[in-house]
């Protein structure tokens, strides 16, 4: 019997050899067994004999292959596995304005930005994944501060009477001129205008070429946002969009305007996780403030306070979450023919995880409009429940069947119905239709032409229109384009100039294959999603999201707190399309966002045992560079084949130090494992035109707070800890860092 209300998974071969792949291996072994037959063409004899036994082997094993694993699939049919739908790519958008604008801008939800198509490649259209509004920021409050305190209790209040900020009287920005000194600038909170998200720009007045020490290209200042946990630094995505030049207004003396009069535009993107706060005081707003910074070596610190005459603030722009996604909005399915198990097929697949809004509607004829609600299963599901499934792999939309029992399981039916009726049970005799779970059975008739049916999940009426209000198709590793690619917008919206993404998409993962299902089964055999055991919150880490890589539960002392759980998470990137010249930069791509949080926390409120706390955190991720001396064959003595080769070692190296493909077996870099000088001889020792390695050395790479620092003296092992991590990377961004590799060749 087939079933169609039953996910369909792709069948298998055991043995995938051809007529061809069997024909080739009986001719290669005739040298062996008979050498004295020569002749090999197509028009010999035994060579037609050949190609006969090889058509009948291919089809014996046409048919055997249909047998055990046809068998392994058909178990996972039943136990309702599907295959995962791949998972969408996601950036950050920054949308900017031809101007600032006196109302508010919006960007309404689901708004498609897209590459560049070329004659080769498709556009891959992103869409955003909430509204944006682009506010009109006000000031509040203009404090200043000795230190930057986590919690802001001390400072001087320099809010002008009137709210005349333009008007300022001339105000030094650092009281003392120090490092830790601050300012800070309290933006009004207006729910109908939010300016979370915003790239605002705001404009300081003071005096040109004022003598304050320091290198106008490279100030000691740090802007920050307190983003309701701690103050997060705000971007400014380039040196250019300070204007100022740290207060200095060299540049603007320079171009012949006046800074006492025109001003110069300070540009930061804010955060957009940005709540209002007051810190236990009056000042209730958004809060912003500078630091002045400890000079690092060789940078010049100020020598005098630089000081303002006037402050504004604008917003020209704006930044919003998208996904690699179209939405498609009121498709039409079909007509319902009023029969159980009827299905319907979207034009989009594959179907991304739906959204609240995104469901079916029945319109029936005469009645009234309902909306339906999807199900993973008909497992639960009553006669009068208005359910449907859709798998997301192939857009099937699937309605509830109905299921006709054998007449010698009647019994059985009957005294189950009594203990826990799910579904109604339609008992059809010339007497009518009755409900079983309401009467006493009868366990003296033996009429065997009844029939049992029960129905899953309603069916919707003859007539009715189906239609999906809204569904997301698209996903996979093709989303995951690199930064500054996303720049037309399919729309036109008042107002906006351009679009960007300053950083690559990161999330994109292609579709579940069958034998990654297989592997998981026995996982959710075993656990049945409750978290249990440290295996067990591993497990149900890794099902909450695709994007989860590694999940390791923390059973040591120190982090296994009673009623608290850690669980280091590494999300998941795919691999196929980096470049690993460059390797991976754990600030881009194994960060713990906020999205991915929340949505593993929330998949665990059930799962976990109560008054168990979760706590997610980022493996402690250590930094590896490596220098060595690569003595290399005669044959590789010239420079296009030594450039060939310092690309493969390169790419060797940050390959083998990789949270995802490093260690020995190219799964992962071990949590806690250390790297030795000998890890890197004997990988390198494997590449051909490689003869030996001289000079190993080692360098590690450690961050903190928001900086990375590299160990000056090579170190012999690198241990990163019990909960940390080896990753390596070439930084081009700070070539300061010198986080790479640096292989020098001799012959």
């Amino acid at each position: 019997m087939d079933f169609d209300f039953l996910p369909k998974l792709p069948k298998s071969d055991l043995d995938d050899r051809s007529f061809d792949d069997l024909v080739e291996e009986c001719i290669l072994r005739i040298p062996r067994y008979c050498p004295e037959w020569t002749n090999h063409n197509p028009g010999d004899p035994g060579i037609t004999l050949i190609e006969l036994f090889a058509w009948l082997t291919d089809q014996m094993l046409m048919r055997f292959n249909q047998v055990p694993r046809r068998n392994y699939v058909a178990f996972l049919e039943l136990l309702g596995i599907r295959l995962q739908p791949p998972a969408s790519a996601w950036c950050e958008l920054t949308f900017y304005l031809t101007k600032a604008q006196p109302e508010p801008i919006i960007i309404p939800y689901s708004t498609e930005v897209a590459t560049v198509r070329t004659e080769t490649q498709e556009a891959i259209i992103f869409s955003t994944d909430k509204e944006l509004v682009i506010g009109n920021p006000k000031i509040r409050h203009f404090l200043t501060g000795l230190t930057a305190e986590n919690t802001p209790q001390i400072w001087r209040d320099r809010t002008p009477p009137n709210n005349e900020w333009w008007n300022l009287e001339e105000t030094l920005l650092f009281d003392q001129s120090t490092p830790g000194n601050c300012f800070y600038l309290v933006l009004q909170e207006d729910l109908e205008n939010p300016i979370t998200g915003n790239v605002i720009a705001i404009t300081f007045k003071g005096e040109a070429a004022r003598t304050t020490g320091i290198n106008p290209d490279d100030p000691p200042l740090r802007w920050e946002a307190w983003n309701g946990e701690k103050w997060q630094p705000t971007i400014l995505r380039e040196r250019e969009q300070d204007k100022t030049k740290g207060f200095s207004f060299s540049e603007v003396g320079q171009l012949g305007t006046n800074p006492l009069i025109d001003g110069a535009d300070v540009m930061l993107h804010l955060p957009q996780q940005w709540p209002s706060t007051d810190f236990g005081t009056e000042y209730r707003g958004h809060w912003i403030r500078c630091v002045y910074t400890i000079p690092r070596e060789l940078q010049p610190s100020y020598s005098s306070s630089p000081s303002i005459v006037g402050i504004n603030v604008r917003s020209i722009g704006g930044a919003v979450n998208a996904s690699e996604c179209i939405r498609i909005e009121e498709e039409f399915l079909g007509v319902s023919d009023g029969k159980p198990g009827q299905s319907f097929q979207l034009q989009g697949k594959p179907v991304l995880e739906r959204k609240s809004g995104e469901h079916i509607q029945v319109r029936p004829i005469n009645g009234r409009i309902k909306d339906w609600t999807e199900v993973p299963d008909f497992a639960d599901s009553g006669p009068e429940d208005e359910h449907y499934t859709i798998d997301a792999q192939t857009g099937t939309i699937q309605f509830g069947p109905l299921i006709r029992e054998p007449a010698q399981l009647k019994q059985r039916t009957r005294e189950r119905s009594q203990i826990q009726p799910a579904g109604r049970i339609v008992r059809r005799d010339s007497t009518g239709n009755r409900n079983l779970s309401n009467i006493q059975p009868n366990y003296e008739t033996n009429n065997f032409n009844e029939v049992l049916e029960r129905q899953y999940g309603k069916v919707p009426p003859p007539g009715a229109e189906i239609y999906m209000l809204a569904y997301r198709t698209g996903g996979g590793s093709r989303g995951n384009v690199q930064k500054e690619k996303l720049t037309v917008i399919k729309q036109a919206i008042p107002y906006v100039k351009s679009v960007i993404n300053y950083d690559a998409a990161i999330g994109g993962i292609d579709a579940e294959s069958l034998d990654q299902a297989v592997i998981r089964v026995p996982q959710i055999l075993r656990t049945r999603e409750s978290a249990v055991t440290p295996e067990d919150f591993e497990n149900v880490a890794k099902k909450a999201a695709k994007t989860v890589a590694r999940a390791h539960c923390l059973t040591d002392a120190i982090n296994a707190a009673p009623g608290r759980v850690t669980l280091l998470i590494v999300p998941k990137v795919e691999t196929d399309t980096i470049d690993f010249r460059q390797g991976m930069n754990p600030d881009r791509y194994f960060k713990l966002n906020s999205q991915l949080e929340t949505d593993i926390i929330e998949y665990m409120q059930d799962r976990k045992p109560l008054g168990v706390q979760v706590k997610l955190q980022e493996p402690e991720y250590i930094g590896v560079s490596v220098r060595t001396e690569v003595i290399i064959d005669r044959n590789y003595n010239n420079p296009r084949d030594q450039e060939q080769l310092r690309n493969q070692l390169l790419v060797t190296l940050y390959r083998f130090l990789n949270p995802l493909t490093g260690g020995i077996e190219a799964e992962g870099w071990d949590l806690g494992r250390p790297v030795y000088p000998s890890d890197i001889v004997a990988l390198c020792q494997k590449i051909p035109g490689v003869r030996y390695l001289g000079m190993v050395e080692l360098f590690d790479l450690r961050k903190y707070g928001e900086e990375w620092f590299r160990e000056d003296t090579p170190q012999s092992i690198i241990n990163p800890g019990s909960l940390g991590l080896i990753c390596s990377w070439a930084n081009e961004e700070n070539s300061q860092l010198n986080s790479g590799h640096s292989i020098q060749f001799f012959d």
